[in-house]
């Protein structure tokens, strides 16, 4: 018997198998809570704070309930940043990957021809931001009529972004009798209006009450002159001297001015914000999550989607225009059960700001006096002593399959007619390999990338130098994710 809990909620072989090796052995609170009713298939509208795990919580039960012999997609989510979109297509790809979902994540700035002809193989899940898949509804590049579920994440941050009408757009595309379930962490009156509109006799679910994640942040301000902030940055970080830390800032301009500040002290940082190129954000956000830097400075652009287990310490350099964008710059540290700090710098302009974030932190934010000249020199040695210290990287939830799975290139593609039968048919001829070793395929226009599961890679790359594969041998190598960049770039 498994010592996975989810085996216990009645989740399958395949994805317990891949919720070990991701390291997830028993639900939290929000998984407890979701899965069962949307394995159940009910509407549900959930209040969760950020870093609960409310991604496997509706990832988990939708991967289940994936047919996979159905081509079209069945379930679609709905994420506000492209950043986030990423994160859940990724999350959702490695939780069904011994199922051998198909995962296309869909937003702007990326090929939206590369997105199409994805979208023509079998495609089980779609995440995407709203504009970018109507969009493709638009171009008629996208197949919705077999949907069955439906996820609308981070539903207060849509509400922010003016995505409101554009779900509601979305929504109208749909089949009818889908089932619905909107996360947020709060609830304006136009979530509830929207949740009213769409959701069937929906369960109401809250979990990680904003009280408990309040226990868990220290927060503390300094008022601070508009034009000496920068030196009070300065000071705090010297010595706050987190080992990790995200300094947000509201315009690019102040983010690069902030980032050559610490560079200048031997930090090793990198920016974000949404004048950078997606492919550069993106590098930049997994690199992050890595550890191949310490501090990250960007706009509100990385409040969301930023999923990283240990940020020692949030600075608001400047505060966030609403209240609510306080809640989920802060929700970056804290994550899960941990406790986080953060802190914030009041001018002399920011009343108007400041107190609704006061209030709606229950008047949680502690006024601190700025570190005294004699306490920073003295702190500045250790500071540069843990800059100058070697960062210790961690492996990505990818890197964790990888023993069990090797990606193999196969020199022919649709040019050739090569079809994900002619591929399992060929792997299956092998002896002692089955179906369920053949992972997911990905066909493109001259080549073909296949996943082997089970640790079979190395004896189905052998084996294939010699087995023909639709009539022909072929040239058939181990992948890496450099080559399938290069080949999927040049197809669009």
């Amino acid at each position: 018997m498994s010592d996975n809990k989810f085996s216990e909620m009645g989740i399958g072989n395949d994805i317990v198998r891949a919720l070990n090796v991701l390291g997830y052995k028993e639900p939290t609170e929000v998984q407890s809570e979701v899965i069962p009713h949307l394995l159940a298939g009910d509407d549900l509208l959930v209040k969760s704070q950020t870093g609960s795990g409310k991604t496997a919580a509706f990832g988990i039960p939708l991967a289940q309930k994936i047919d996979w012999d159905e081509r079209a997609p069945q379930a679609l989510i709905l994420s506000p940043t492209r950043e986030l979109a990423s994160q859940i297509g990724e999350d959702m790809f490695n939780i069904g990957r011994f199922k051998r979902l198909k995962v296309e994540t869909l937003f702007g700035h990326a090929s939206f021809r590369g997105q199409a002809t994805n979208l023509k193989q079998r495609t089980h899940v779609v995440v995407a931001t709203p504009g970018r898949l109507l969009d493709h509804i638009d171009q008629k590049t996208i197949d919705l009529s077999k949907i069955k579920m439906v996820i609308i994440d981070e539903a207060d941050e849509m509400l922010n972004m003016g995505f409101i009408d554009q779900i509601e757009d979305v929504l109208r595309e749909l089949p009818k009798n889908f089932e619905l379930s909107l996360f947020s962490a709060t609830f304006p009156d136009e979530i509830v209006g929207l949740a009213e509109n769409y959701l069937v006799n929906p369960t109401e679910i809250e979990v990680a009450s904003p009280s408990d994640v309040k226990t868990r942040i220290i927060q503390q301000y300094y008022r601070v002159n508009k034009d000496e902030r920068m030196a009070a940055l300065k000071d705090i970080m010297i010595v706050e001297n987190p080992d990790t830390s995200i300094i947000f800032a509201n315009q690019r301009v102040t983010v690069d001015e902030i980032a050559t500040m610490l560079a200048d002290l031997g930090a090793s940082v990198e920016t974000l914000h949404g004048g950078m190129e997606q492919r550069d954000r993106t590098r930049v956000m997994q690199e992050f999550k890595q550890g191949y830097f310490r501090y990250l400075v960007a706009t509100d652009v990385a409040a969301r989607g930023l999923d990283i287990a240990d940020i020692e310490l949030i600075v608001n350099y400047d505060l966030p225009e609403e209240a609510e964008h306080y809640t989920h710059r802060i929700g970056r540290t804290a994550r899960g059960d941990k406790k986080g700090k953060a802190i914030s710098l009041v001018n002399q302009f920011d009343t108007p700001r400041f107190e609704p974030i006061d209030e709606q932190q229950d008047h949680q934010l502690i006024e601190m006096k700025l570190p005294r000249p004699m306490l920073v020199q003295d702190r500045l040695a250790s500071f540069k002593a843990k800059q100058s210290r070697q960062l210790k990287i961690k492996k990505t939830k990818a890197i964790e399959f990888k023993s069990d799975i090797m990606k193999l290139h196969i020199n022919a593609g649709k040019k050739t007619k090569m079809r994900a039968g002619d591929i399992v048919g060929a792997i299956t001829n092998i002896d002692g390999v089955a179906g369920t070793d053949v992972g997911v395929i990905s066909i493109i226009d001259v080549s073909t990338f296949v996943e082997i599961l089970n640790g079979k890679g190395a004896k189905v790359l052998r084996a294939l130098q010699n087995e023909p594969i639709k009539g022909r041998i072929r040239k058939v190598s181990k992948a890496n994710e450099t080559q399938y960049e290069k080949d999927i770039k040049k197809q669009n």
